[in-house]
């Protein structure tokens, strides 16, 4: 465990529950279990690639939780701001997956009535690990899922707000899902008025936002990340991201596309943008165009395998797969 992390995550550490190709994970089997969560994903792939980083978030105190525990615990991730909740269980995310390999995030199992250990994220227990964790950190990666509950919502409010005042730069990876807003919404839903209010707070406390061309879309009315870094009054950088589309940037002044090189096999893009944002957190001292393709080869690989965790590449795997598709 690093004493002082470079990057800190706040958010969801749940399961994936991935359906057969072409089931349906309430009821087809077999399932797989993959341990993910956006934030959760970001500080295991940042350790795997060697950037120390620590994680924020609340466990239920089962089975999903002490599988967690050990997880990070292998991957060194600095756990003294992980929560364990006795009432509440670990989220479990019902992924329906095509035949491509494609997901749909579908709902939510395991709620005992109470919710989920995630959303009730405790500022007071933060609040007493905070300054340690925060003494020596670049980055606070965030994302909008905790906006969609009270207690989650109280916390990341507070740590965007101290962390900016310490001087960390916030890394907004946007990661729009409906159903833990409402879980009967439609999955392919844009954001409620209410909701983009809210994460318009986020975006305009952001050094760099990473979004995905259907969110930038719903939020901006443009796809262009020049146009988008713009609209913010502190002018961001901003990457835009479309699947197997080029992503295009806007970052320290320069602006460009990369086409984006597939996977050795496409078993499941779950994780894909994650294993991005920590690739991209990662090389951030490197030339844009240099930590870009880096980020890039991040998110191609996990997509070799199932899960967003097990399949993160090291550094060594990416500098692998650059050299062999130069």
């Amino acid at each position: 465990m690093a004493d002082s992390p470079a990057v800190i995550c706040l958010g969801e550490a749940l399961v994936d529950r991935l359906g057969p190709p072409g089931g349906d994970p309430a009821v087809d089997r077999p399932v797989t279990d993959c341990l993910g969560g956006a934030p959760a994903n970001v500080a295991c792939g940042l350790a795997r690639l060697g950037t120390p980083v620590a994680l924020i978030g609340r466990l239920g105190g089962d089975a999903i939780g002490g599988a967690f525990t050990r997880l990070l615990d292998q991957r060194g991730v600095d756990q003294r701001a992980v929560q364990h909740d006795p009432d509440r269980p670990t989220r479990v995310v019902l992924v329906r997956r095509s035949q491509a390999g494609e997901r749909q995030f579908q709902g939510f199992a395991g709620d005992r009535g109470q919710g989920f250990a995630d959303q009730a994220l405790a500022l007071s227990d933060l609040q007493r690990v905070w300054p340690s964790l925060v003494e020596r950190a670049g980055w606070l990666l965030i994302g909008t899922i905790p906006l969609a509950t009270p207690a989650a919502k109280t916390s990341l409010g507070w740590v965007v707000a101290d962390a900016r005042r310490r001087g960390v730069a916030i890394a907004l990876d946007v990661n729009w899902r409906p159903t833990f807003w409402d879980a009967s919404a439609d999955p392919a839903e844009g954001p409620s008025p209410a909701a983009c209010t809210a994460i318009r707070t986020l975006l305009e406390q952001a050094a760099l936002i990473k979004l995905a061309r259907e969110e930038a879309l719903w939020l901006f009315d443009v796809d262009d990340p020049l146009a988008i870094q713009a609209a913010l009054p502190q002018r961001p950088d901003v990457v835009v991201t479309d699947g197997a589309a080029p992503l295009r940037w806007s970052i320290a002044g320069e602006q460009g596309s990369l086409a984006v090189t597939p996977p050795p096999q496409l078993v499941d893009t779950t994780g894909a943008g994650d294993a991005f944002t920590a690739g991209l957190l990662h090389a951030w001292g490197q030339p844009v165009g240099e930590r870009i393709q880096f980020a890039a080869a991040c998110g191609a690989l996990v997509c070799a395998g199932a899960g967003a965790i097990d399949p993160q590449p090291t550094h060594n795997d990416v500098a692998a797969f650059l050299g062999a598709i130069s």
